[in-house]
């Protein structure tokens, strides 16, 4: 049975509408931690909070994507957020704008859950291919 919408999707692009606040704020957060504490290892946990939150939306946005193939639905929105994420996680000294906006497109994206454009071929083919049987004098003609 196929569903149209997926509360994982939903979550997951909340996570991505988080994840971009969170990228946005991250250099401000570690740069006013690093100029008013004393202590040299608060701007680095602070850090791995944001690369720690970016891999929690790697994980999500993969199953969330898992999930959308089985059930048919685009996975631009996955795609995007994984993307998003990454971009985060590889260079997060430069990309922590881009990432935030790959991570807008892909939150607008997996929120909308419209079926997959190739939905109506894969249904066809299964129709197809359940009369072929392994001997060709008993197929059906």
């Amino acid at each position: 049975m196929k569903k149209n919408r997926l509360a994982l999707n939903t979550w997951t692009g909340i996570l991505d509408i988080v994840n971009c606040v969170l990228f946005l704020i991250s250099w401000p957060v570690i740069f006013i931690t690093a100029f008013s504490t004393s202590d040299g290892t608060a701007p680095y946990r602070i850090a791995t909070f944001f690369y720690a939150i970016a891999w929690i939306g790697i994980s999500l946005n993969i199953w969330a994507l898992v999930q959308s193939k089985k059930h048919c639905i685009s996975l631009v929105g996955s795609v995007l957020g994984i993307i998003g994420n990454v971009l985060f996680v590889l260079t997060a000294t430069i990309a922590f704008l881009p990432a935030a906006l790959v991570l807008i497109v892909a939150a607008v994206f997996i929120m909308l859950q419209k079926p997959a454009n190739n939905t109506t071929a894969q249904n066809i083919n299964v129709q197809v291919t359940e009369n072929i049987t392994e001997d060709p004098k008993k197929q059906d003609k």
